[in-house]
């Protein structure tokens, strides 16, 4: 593919602040915090069940297996966010410098970081509703969207550690929005009934499966460094 897109030179980089400095650390604090806010507010939203006879088992388990569905959800978002956080994070250490552009879009991306536990909670007590199926999947894929745009901005203005080969970009481009694609892709199907929606999103592990075998030997050295 030749119509990739064209790099920034040093040059021609404005408002740039290298790794070190007070706005780069800023940046890489601030995502952690958006990480462990939206990540606590997950457990937060589990509220403990009242039951009128305390002392009864029966009760206290009737009770919890209700909350079964809000349990199970925390725990699959706990993962899900994780894996966010996981990414961003050797996103940030490929870095060497920052610009504008990548902190305004990294804004957008903690933006709907710390939306997750909504859409989480929401399907957590409407699992059946495909509203709320639909909203989770695009919340997801919006999120992993941004990752890619991420990554093109950091490779167009010349702001990674080690620039990756062309082939290389090309495939990481290709393994991220594969997920994304998905996720959006669940979110028609969720209105055909919602488990179904949810299903497509299982796709995801055999297709990076699939994925990572064709990866470039070049992406290889790159993305296991």
């Amino acid at each position: 593919m030749d119509d990739l897109p064209a790099k920034d030179g040093p040059a021609s980089r404005r408002h740039v602040f290298e790794r070190g400095e007070l706005e780069f650390d800023r940046l890489a604090f601030f995502s952690d915090a958006i990480y462990a806010i939206s990540l606590t507010l997950l457990v937060v939203g589990l509220e403990v069940p009242r039951v009128i006879d305390t002392s009864s088992n029966g009760d206290l388990w009737d009770a919890l297996d209700e909350l079964e569905p809000e349990i199970l959800m925390f725990f699959i978002s706990f993962l899900v966010i994780g894996s966010f956080w996981l990414s961003h994070h050797r996103f940030v250490a490929r870095l060497t410098a920052i610009d504008r552009s990548l902190l305004f879009c990294t804004l957008c991306y903690l933006a709907f970081i710390a939306f997750l536990p909504f859409p989480s909670g929401l399907l957590g007590e409407y699992t059946d509703n495909s509203v709320a199926v639909a909203l989770y999947a695009l919340c997801i894929a919006v999120v992993a969207t941004i990752e890619v745009v991420l990554f093109a901005l950091a490779y167009k203005h010349d702001l990674l550690t080690v620039e990756p080969t062309h082939e290389t970009f090309r495939w990481g481009v290709v393994a991220s929005l594969t997920p994304a694609l998905l996720f959006f892709l669940s979110i028609p199907v969720a209105f055909v009934p919602p488990l179904l929606g949810m299903l497509v999103w299982v796709l995801n592990i055999p297709i990076g499966i699939l994925t990572d075998r064709w990866m470039p030997a070049k992406a290889t050295a790159y993305y296991e460094d």
